[in-house]
């Protein structure tokens, strides 16, 4: 990225023009990286070339910008700038009997500036993740993969929404291109009969996406709005492209259910709110309305799927007018339909939280603890709906240490300060009777974690094993 960080203290007159014109360029970055990076990688068919001249282009505007201010069309300066840009490079490279940048450069002459599209995609970043979920790829490769390239993500980001440490992700990155590369893997959309059988791929894709922008992994923010907007967008997309598909209509009922509670999501301090304590007058009725909408659809279809299944525990939720008039016995039943159609850890952590509003804490503390594992102690959110049923039953220090364990694993400022006031709480007299109230789903995860392929293939298995040796087994996030 171009900015390292932002300008503190006080500023006035060019200089603060100047800054302005950087962190329009960052917003620039955010917004465009995903499509850039499609449109370069169709023009000259290699990641790395497209990657790189975005990022060259991105670099000239932080230069430009601030002098000569903000271009009337930012992405198509960016595109066309990026795209230059790679056919210098390529030419100079060509010159040096470079054959890979010759048959890159000859690509990108026959290429229009404007080409048509003909193909049942059409949007360059939509092509591009049905591109990355190649199936010579690895399920967690493609994910992380199209994360990167479409989304924008660092690789800090893509490895706390899989559960893993950074070192692997990073690697995972490395492998997924140059096996791209390697194999000489079409960047060409699938035909369309077979663009089902790549859909699962693509689904988790704009789900993480989603998820990193409903609760980002990192920084002061306690969301990305763009991604969360970039993930609907997409998911609408695709459902137009495929409106048979009652999976693709579940994703974006899911999306548009939980995003219909961003705003109440803080308070006007910007503190983290959780289901519970959310101002409920504040959901955006529209977005649920499109969103119960595709529920009723789905239902009509009769082929439940994890997303469907999802879409409608949010539906429940959404139907409540306050959070004691939860129908839990609803949900924990979807809960269990979820269990049997895509069973993971996570959707068994979300059970126990239903299970705790109609058997009580002591219930779901005995199957919270039954699921704990190396991929569920990374997640912050296994030790803070475990802190809060500890506090529920009275047990201060057990809860006090599950906190701590909360905080170390949440990388988000809002969540670290909700955190640290609940923990602070429990040193008080009252802190177990005041905060019995916060129930009915206090620390639950808003937002699933999305299924995942748990298996990889050999390739990636075989090299991710010696990094991990000196590590304990995991599973894949589910």
């Amino acid at each position: 990225m171009p900015i390292s960080g932002p300008i503190s203290g006080p500023i006035s007159g060019p200089v603060a023009r100047a800054a302005a014109e950087l962190a329009d360029v960052e917003r620039a970055f955010r917004a465009e990286y995903g499509r850039a990076v499609a449109v370069l990688t169709r023009v000259f068919g290699d990641i790395d070339i497209a990657e790189d001249a975005v990022q060259d282009a991105f670099a000239e505007a932080a230069r430009r910008w601030p002098q000569a201010g903000r271009p009337p069309s930012p992405a198509g300066w960016l595109i066309t700038t990026a795209r230059n840009r790679a056919v210098d490079r390529l030419r100079r490279e060509g010159a040096r009997a470079g054959k890979h940048a010759q048959a890159a450069l000859l690509r990108a002459q026959e290429e229009p500036a404007e080409a048509k599209e003909e193909s049942p995609v059409q949007d360059d970043r939509l092509r591009l993740i049905f591109t990355c979920c190649h199936p010579a790829l690895g399920s967690a490769a493609r994910v992380a993969l199209t994360l990167r390239l479409l989304g924008g993500l660092t690789t800090a980001e893509i490895a706390h929404a899989f559960l893993v440490p950074e070192a692997t992700m990073a690697q995972r990155l490395v492998r997924a291109k140059a096996k791209i590369r390697d194999a000489g893997i079409p960047y060409r959309v699938p035909a369309e009969a077979d663009l089902p059988g790549r859909l699962a791929g693509v689904l988790a894709v704009l789900y993480l996406i989603f998820n990193e922008g409903y609760t980002a992994s990192s920084g002061d923010r306690l969301a990305r709005a763009d991604l969360c907007a970039e993930a609907i967008r997409l998911g609408r997309l695709l459902a137009r492209l495929m409106p048979d598909e009652p999976e693709v209509s579940g994703l974006l009922a899911l999306m548009l259910l939980t995003e219909s509670r961003r705003a109440a999501r803080t308070g006007a301090d910007g503190a983290l709110v959780l289901l519970a304590g959310q101002d409920r007058s504040r959901w955006d009725r529209s977005l649920i309305a499109e969103g119960q909408a595709l529920v009723r659809q789905c239902l009509r279809r009769g082929q439940p799927g994890p997303y469907q299944i999802q879409a409608a525990i949010q539906a429940v939720h959404s139907d409540s007018p306050t959070a004691a008039a939860t129908d839990w016995d609803q949900i924990l039943v979807l809960y269990g339909q979820l269990l049997i159609v895509a069973p993971s850890p996570v959707a068994a952590l979300n059970r126990a939280v239903a299970l705790a509003e109609v058997d009580g804490p002591s219930a779901a503390l005995a199957v919270v603890d039954g699921l704990a594992s190396a991929t569920l102690d990374r997640y912050y959110l296994f030790h803070a709906i475990r802190a809060d049923l500890l506090r529920r039953l009275g047990r201060r220090a057990e809860a006090d240490a599950a906190y701590q364990a909360a905080l170390a694993r949440s990388g988000n400022a809002a969540e670290r300060a909700y955190l640290t006031l609940a923990k602070e709480h429990l040193a008080q007299p009252d802190g177990v009777a005041q905060g019995d109230h916060q129930a009915h789903g206090d620390h639950r995860p808003e937002v699933e974690a999305p299924v995942l392929d748990a298996q990889r293939d050999d390739e990636e298995r075989e090299a991710e094993g010696a990094e991990d040796a000196h590590r304990h087994r995991r599973e894949e996030p589910g």
